[in-house]
């Protein structure tokens, strides 16, 4: 009832109220450096949607909406920069695209009052809203990547991987660490057993990896990669004839390029999603019709479908239904970060939403709360046809092990509580 009196209230403003100030969203965008194949098309993507939603909807509840984009190259100290030359535009909501950016962002966001949103990327333990106010990870992360790869290779071998041999092939940084304590609790679980396999920055030389997994013969190799390095991996995958269908990368090692230089040989590789995969969704439709046809797409307009344009317009699209929840919470469409905090806090997704958003089942249902900023945990699988020269999903979104990734995340957000002084909140 609160809701619908609210939404009656904002009708009422936007039709007497003066003309209000853009919708703020910043993209810190990477389009250069080692990581710009991947970069790109989230970020067309992303300043895509938000263009529709301005050329046809005239914005979000009346606001007009307006990407800032802040190149960092996918490199911390920028993010950090781009950060403080943009917070005062009336930022509403940082999603960083990157790891070591969210951690250097969580202090500042919070003390700020401006939200942070790290979908499937950055601290995983932030999905605890009594500790971590302003920064939310909704569908899915890391370790709800790490427990649903092993979820798969369960259900591949009927419930039973004990004894299993399983390589994590992982990028040295911050990022590719993020499974690992995961996938240590879930080997005592299931008893396989699990090496770890560390690829320098940028990942172009794997030699010594991939030999040791021929000498050592792993039933299956799981991938924490980015960028190149998922590339080289493919193909080094191929060169010693592992087999594909046994190798599963997380979702930021599940994209077009990354398996296209391998050709043929990469037929048969999957990737974890918390998205669907293809063009067949009436959004791009009108995207095609609004943006890219009347000229207005942030890149070329050629790479609707692909997986990181998808994400990029997913992350756009759960901005832009945050924002619209802060405008019914408070009654107003002219919302402060504040104000989009509280609606990221009260976000629900459905099913029955997806499809009036042209997105039908484009990703799992979700709903957010105090307690819980990372939604329902669910993920699914994704499969590279090389033939076709497209990803299929394979698997419905399906939920993780909330019994290990639970007590992780209680465990972690609790010595940070601890270390910075932090009394939990939602009581």
């Amino acid at each position: 009832m609160k809701i619908k009196l609210a939404t009656v209230a904002l009708g009422a403003l936007m039709a007497a109220g003066p003309a209000m100030a853009d919708l703020v969203f910043p993209s810190l965008s990477y389009r250069t450096g080692p990581y710009a194949a991947g970069g790109i098309p989230f970020a067309d993507g992303y300043a895509d949607y938000f263009t529709l939603l301005n050329e046809r909807d005239g914005g979000i509840g009346g606001a007009m909406t307006r990407v800032l984009e802040c190149e960092t190259g996918y490199n911390t100290e920028k993010g950090v920069e781009c950060y403080e030359s943009t917070k005062g535009e009336g930022a509403l909501v940082y999603q960083p695209l990157s790891t070591g950016i969210t951690y250097q962002l969580i202090p500042k966001t919070t003390a700020d009052n401006i939200p942070m949103h790290t979908m499937g990327y950055g601290r995983t333990s932030a999905k605890n809203g009594k500790v971590f106010s302003h920064t939310f990870n909704y569908p899915a992360n890391y370790w709800d990547g790490a427990s649903g790869a092993i979820n798969y290779l369960l259900d591949a071998n009927g419930g039973d991987i004990n004894g299993k041999k399983v390589a994590l092939v992982y990028h040295n940084s911050a990022y590719g660490k993020e499974p690992i304590r995961t996938l240590e609790e879930l080997s005592k679980k299931h008893g396989f057993d699990l090496k770890t396999l560390p690829v320098d920055h940028p990942g172009q030389e794997q030699k010594s990896q991939w030999l040791q997994i021929r000498r050592e013969r792993p039933d299956y190799v799981i991938m924490w990669g980015w960028g190149v390095m998922n590339q080289v991996a493919i193909q080094e995958a191929a060169n010693i004839r592992f087999p594909m269908e046994n190798f599963i990368g997380v979702w930021w090692s599940g994209a077009q390029h990354d398996v296209l230089p391998a050709g043929m040989a990469a037929d048969g590789y999957k990737a974890i999603t918390f998205h669907a995969v293809g063009d067949d969704f009436p959004v791009f439709d009108d995207i095609q019709k609004y943006v890219v046809d009347t000229g207005k797409a942030a890149g070329a307009g050629d790479q609707i479908g692909t997986v990181l344009y998808n994400r990029g317009v997913y992350a756009a699209m759960l901005a832009a239904e945050a924002a619209r929840t802060a405008q019914e919470i408070h009654g107003t469409a002219d919302i402060t970060p504040g104000m989009m905090r509280d609606g990221m806090e009260a976000l629900e997704i459905t099913q029955a939403r997806m499809v009036e958003l042209g997105m039908p089942n484009f990703g799992p249902e979700l709903k957010v709360s105090c307690e819980n900023h990372g939604g329902n945990a669910m993920v699914g699988v994704s499969q590279w046809d090389a033939a076709a020269k497209e990803w299929n999903l394979i698997s419905d979104f399906a939920p993780t092990d909330g019994d290990i990734i639970n007590a992780l995340i209680a465990e972690d957000s609790g010595a940070y509580a601890a270390e910075n002084g932090i009394e939990e909140r939602c009581n």
